[in-house]
């Protein structure tokens, strides 16, 4: 359990409560002043009516000054055209009640006043690209760095949307979705505070919405200076609907989850990409043939055979994986509910030693697994060791711990010290506990997805929430704070996520472009690659597709070099596009580069051929292998459209209506002719009169405004609207 603050008796310290927002507020503003640097979370779980009271304090009073330091501010869509008819009233259901964020509104809109800036380590992908304020007020960092970067920006507030429950010792608040970097900002702020440094609030809003997460994410009344709690703020949390996953998303996932050992670790993504992983990691458990059929007809069985020997494999999961991802997506929900995220991690290094290599039956423990802990180097018990033994039941209920002495429930004292024959065979006969308790299969630093996903974590006992532990990046991102532990837990980690584009040399473009612009940010990336390669058994794996359409054209994601990078050609590992698995660990340049063309596609691997030997990183008169040169979408189209029915487009359900997904199917179709088609048989096409249509194809074309078209466009997005409604 996490308490942020450092101070002896900070149990006893209680916040003041606010019902009323203003009295808050005015609370805040005379403890810290007019300069407010405000420090709230990623995602999720910013207080919204909190920062949108500062916010509007700032927009009313010039002389005060409002710095808001956070990472991922969500908003709402904005969809223009045909596609706002289409998507307002589907977004309307979703997102009915949420507040919205009143500065990344004005931010949208650029009328941000001047005394006010937004300040962000990751941006929402894509949204910031032409807000040159935006741009400059960028922090480019790692996850694990964060705290330390906001709080050397002078923040002064700490606020965060919470949960709470009465226990039995009292009121309690979790930190729920986000314990990811805000006790490290805190313990950094009350140090500040105490030095006599710095004026500073830590301050909770109650959304009884939030699911209650306990172990690390609980914290007592005594970490907040202010709670805001009133039935008010208990509102409907920010959701991230589901996307459509396409063929090429399915086939990087089906070649990513036969790279992923059972009885290992896992850590993915959000997207459809992400949801492409855990869909065949799925079926790989529950239709094991269909799945093999799939593996054999993409034809990665035979290419990798050793490297699936060596660091997959392909059988249903009989010990399960566990789980340790900076975000605890849906997709590990799913796989919980599937069986898969089974395997059990525990608090001493030791003990998940022995638990992994089947040394240590943790429904029936023997005496043996004390010589087993001497044989590893366990000699005298700590405190610390003792009480992270005694929370897994490896000592029995009643044994205390005092001064360097195990006191049995007889009352026996026995000298703590393993190494000791006759201490360990008291031990055995008077501490030993008989089952092993409170394991995890899940390490998160912060979730958000879609509503179900809310729904079923607050509809979780709170013995089932348990066993998913909410905690710090500090913790999950990196293995500094307890090396030994970390390894031990993570073993055959495949830390998986998603890149832009990749080079020929191995590095991976994730965050940003060539002209310095930012797309979204490093986020944790950099520490799961780097952290892969520290890991005895850990593997790093990118996933990129090879190939992007925009208006018609397309493009290849593998490119010679690029003018900005996220991870460095020096930690490249495994790269897999829709077209197989490029294995780039302790290749030379001249492997690498050969076996990224091998999974580019083929439109553009010529070009990338000739780049590479002009600059003589692969010898003159080397020719691509022919088993590559079919890398074309249509291959993916004759492998995954007849097997649609275990690789859906939609395989965790989604929120869409029968109609908005016909319509948004055809819209799509529309564009992509559009963009392939000349202007002047698009003329012709807006020249013709408008046709009559049956009642069910009118109704879909009143949904988007099509019924009477005005102007050129529209009159062309009918017609061929029209026809994509009909053969649907």
């Amino acid at each position: 359990m996490i308490d942020a603050n450092a101070s002896a008796d900070a149990e006893k310290a209680q916040p003041e409560i606010f019902a009323g927002i203003d009295a808050c507020v005015d609370a805040i503003l005379q403890r810290i002043g007019f300069d407010v640097r405000l420090g709230v979370p990623l995602g999720l779980g910013k207080p919204v009516e909190l920062i949108n009271a500062l916010y509007d304090r700032a927009r009313r009073d010039p002389s005060m000054r409002l710095t808001i330091l956070t990472a991922l501010s969500l908003e709402r869509p904005h969809p223009k055209g045909l596609e706002a008819a289409l998507l307002n009233p589907f977004l309307d259901r979703v997102f009915d009640g949420v507040p919205q964020l009143q500065y990344a509104l004005d931010q949208s809109a650029g009328r941000l006043p001047p005394n006010v800036r937004i300040v962000e380590f990751f941006i929402a992908p894509g949204s910031r690209l032409n807000n040159a304020q935006a741009q400059r007020d960028y922090i480019s960092t790692n996850y694990t760095f964060a705290a330390r970067d906001v709080y050397e920006q002078g923040c002064n507030i700490a606020a965060q949307m919470i949960a709470k429950r009465d226990t039995p010792e009292g009121l309690r608040y979790s930190l729920s979705c986000n314990p990811d970097t805000g006790p490290e900002l805190v313990r950094m702020l009350r140090a500040a505070q105490a030095r006599g440094e710095r004026k500073v609030a830590v301050v909770g809003m109650v959304n009884q919405s939030l699911p209650y997460m306990a172990r690390d994410a609980e914290v007592p009344p005594s970490t907040f200076d202010f709670v805001l709690d009133d039935a008010q703020y208990t509102r409907p949390l920010f959701s991230t609907p589901k996307t459509p996953v396409v063929s090429a998303d399915h086939a990087i996932g089906l070649q990513a989850s036969a790279l992923v050992r059972d009885g290992g670790t896992l850590q993915i993504g959000i997207g459809s990409l992400g949801d492409a992983i855990v869909s065949s990691l799925i079926l790989r458990h529950r239709d094991n043939a269909a799945y093999r059929s799939a593996l054999e007809a993409i034809g990665i069985v035979e290419e990798h055979a050793e490297l699936i020997r060596r660091f997959g494999g392909v059988d249903a999961f009989q010990r399960g994986l566990y789980g340790a991802s900076e975000m605890f997506v849906d997709g590990f929900w799913e796989l919980i509910k599937a069986g898969v995220l089974t395997r059990e991690v525990y608090d001493f290094w030791a003990l998940q030693e022995l638990v992994d290599e089947g040394r240590c039956d943790p429904s029936a423990l023997k005496p043996e697994l004390l010589d087993e802990l001497v044989a590893r180097g366990v000699r005298l018990l700590r405190t610390q060791d003792y009480r992270r033994l005694q929370n897994h039941g490896f000592f029995a209920d009643g044994t205390r711990y005092e001064d360097g002495r195990l006191v049995a429930p007889d009352g026996t004292r026995i000298n703590a010290n393993l190494a000791d024959p006759e201490a360990r065979a008291q031990m055995a006969a008077r501490c030993l506990g008989k089952a092993l308790r409170n394991s995890v299969v899940m390490h998160g630093g912060f979730f958000l997805g879609p509503r179900s996903f809310y729904r079923a974590l607050n509809e979780l006992t709170q013995e089932q929430r348990d066993r998913i532990c909410m905690t710090g990046v500090e913790r999950v991102n990196q293995l500094d704070l307890d090396p030994r532990l970390y390894m031990a837990q993570r073993l055959h980690a495949r830390f998986i996520n998603t890149g832009m584009m990749a080079t020929l040399s191995g590095a991976v473009i994730s965050d940003g472009l060539a002209d310095g612009r930012v797309v979204s940010g490093v986020g944790g990336q950099y520490n799961f690659v780097a952290q892969a390669h520290q890991l005895p058994t850990g593997r790093s794996i990118l996933l990129v597709r090879a190939v992007r359409d925009a208006g018609g054209v397309a493009s290849s994601n593998i490119v010679f070099n690029y003018g900005h990078c996220t991870i460095p050609r020096h930690l490249r590992d495994i790269v897999i596009t829709e077209y197989g698995i490029a294995d780039l660990r302790a290749k030379t340049d001249a492997d690498v580069a050969k076996a990224m063309i091998n999974v580019a596609d083929s439109r553009f691997q010529a070009q990338l051929l000739a780049q590479a030997q002009k600059a003589g990183k692969i010898e003159a008169g080397y020719a691509i292998p022919d088993r590559y040169r079919g890398n074309t979408p249509e291959r993916l189209v004759r492998v995954f459209d007849p097997r649609a029915a275990v690789f859906p487009a939609f395989p965790f359900g989604h929120e869409f209506t029968e109609q908005e997904l016909r319509i948004a199917k055809g819209l799509k179709a529309v564009a992509a002719r559009v963009a392939k088609t000349p202007k002047w048989k698009l003329l012709l096409i807006a020249a013709k009169p408008v046709v009559k249509v049956d009642a069910a194809v009118g109704e879909d074309l009143q949904r988007v405004g099509l019924l009477a078209p005005d102007g050129i466009e529209n009159r062309v997005a009918r017609a061929l609207l029209i026809g994509e409604l009909r053969r649907a």
